[in-house]
């Protein structure tokens, strides 16, 4: 293959940029700038639509990270189309100061109050959560050797269940709700208020001052609670998307312990005092997410590239993925002196199987290239700029990217074509998902090039 020369290719660019104004979208350029070319030099823009070259196939996603994303997940969720999801949660707990329960504490009871806005599913079929303390710690971050430190990551397969203890602390049933601010018709905070055990609150009333003298040593003292969602048998359920840390605008999820001390009962109108602990954006919060896909129409195609589907399945929450490949890619090489004004791959919901007024699809996916060692990477055009790049959900129901400079160097021989994946840009924080129209549908995945070739 020859490769385009640095003079030809930046005049390949310029006129690219010409015909951006004059010809794009179009089989052939305007006539009207011919004379203002070299007269030994010629350039023709076309445009070619690959359809036949595209195959799709899902795969299960590989285990993502699930620790302090901007929202937790809770609960179970049976999807009609995807199957059953069902995610779990353990978070530590912090102090905000020295406890300080007063002269002879009495307590009165203890909450863990859970805050969220926002769920995805149902609000009509009951759930159940069960709260455990956990027997083994959380870590926040690490600290290497060389004293660099960095944060600590866990995945969607961690076993919370096996890192707590077997004695139930608290119990809730309940049905997700949202309401709206009739003002600013703004999402409110809902809340789940979980009683707990009697146990928890002496633990924490009556800890030992030196078990409270900073957060370091209080977390080796109390770990932290594990949140267990029982997976539904029937009903469609949800999955809640917990606002878990405190931030600058809002307190946070807590623990709050209810309680009298002699202080309190020695003033005029006493009242119950209540000690929180706090998760606050320094707590690790983690999700073990499972998945269930042995009763969905594509369980027998998934993880194969043996038999293609006329749809494919994209699903967060370390869910499903897409592998596209675009085969023949290469052959572009032979054509000597080509330059890609513009590459468009453009994928289509199936709004049907989506469902997308119940349920609501991805506001971004990303599109990957994989290198010859098999890991993957953002191309070229994000770098470039992310809006450029694309991968927005559209108004008609369609996600583009633009791969323009990935093309290119693969024609240059820059970087090889191992395939692609489609997957949610948001993968830890919520659980939408979206059914495609694959490459074997009539409507199908459309790669346009528009692109231009010159000759002397």
């Amino acid at each position: 293959m020859e490769k385009v020369t640095n003079r030809k290719y930046q005049n390949l660019l310029l006129v690219a940029v010409l015909f951006l104004f004059a010809a794009t979208g179009c089989n052939k350029y305007n006539e009207l700038g011919v004379e203002l070319l070299p007269s030994s030099d010629l350039f023709t823009v076309k445009n070619r639509v690959l359809k036949e070259d595209i195959s799709a196939y899902t795969f299960r996603e590989d285990s993502i990270k699930t620790s302090n994303g901007s929202n937790s997940l809770l609960g179970s969720f049976n999807d009609p189309v995807f199957g059953n999801t069902t995610v779990d949660f353990a978070a530590q707990f912090r102090i905000q100061g020295y406890p300080d329960y007063g002269t002879n504490p009495q307590i009165d009871s203890s909450f863990l109050y859970l805050y969220y806005r926002f769920f995805y599913g149902d609000t009509l079929t009951p759930q159940i959560i069960r709260v455990y303390e956990l027997s083994e710690p959380l870590y926040f971050d690490v600290t290497d050797t060389s004293g660099v430190t960095s944060e600590f990551s866990y995945d969607q397969n961690i076993d919370l269940k096996a890192m707590a203890y077997t004695q139930i602390l608290g119990e809730l049933e309940f049905t997700p709700k949202v309401e709206l601010d009739t003002t600013t018709a703004d999402t409110l905070y809902q809340i789940l208020k979980i009683p707990m055990n009697p146990s928890l609150a002496e633990k924490l009333v009556y800890a030992d001052s030196l078990d409270m003298i900073n957060n370091d040593v209080f977390l080796n003292y109390f770990k932290g609670l594990m949140i267990e969602s029982e997976r539904l048998g029937s009903g469609t359920g949800a999955l809640l998307s917990l606002n878990a840390a405190a931030s600058s605008t809002f307190q946070g999820s807590a623990l709050v312990v209810y309680f009298n001390n002699d202080e309190n009962k020695a003033l005029e109108t006493p009242d119950t005092m209540g000690m929180p602990y706090v998760i606050t954006e320094y707590s690790s919060r983690v999700n073990r997410i499972t998945h269930d896909y042995s009763q969905t129409a594509f369980f027998d195609h998934l993880n194969s590239e043996t038999e293609e589907d006329s749809l494919i399945y994209i699903q967060s929450t370390g869910g499903l993925e897409s592998k596209i490949n675009i085969d023949n890619l290469s052959t572009w090489r032979d054509s000597v002196n080509t330059a890609i004004n513009k590459a468009e791959l453009i994928f289509t919901i199936d709004t049907t199987l989506s469902d997308m007024s119940n349920f609501a699809a991805p506001e971004q996916l990303l599109f990957t290239y994989v290198d010859t060692l098999g890991d993957q990477y953002l191309p070229k055009d994000y770098s470039f700029s992310p809006a450029f790049y694309g991968g927005a959900l559209g108004d008609d129901n369609t996600y583009r990217f633009n791969i323009t400079q990935h093309l290119q160097q693969i024609i240059d021989g820059e970087i090889e074509n191992k395939g692609f994946y489609l997957t949610t840009a948001n993968k830890n924080s919520e659980a939408n998902r979206v059914v495609l129209k694959g490459s074997t549908s009539n409507v199908g995945i459309k790669l346009v090039v528009t692109y231009s070739k010159y000759m002397q």
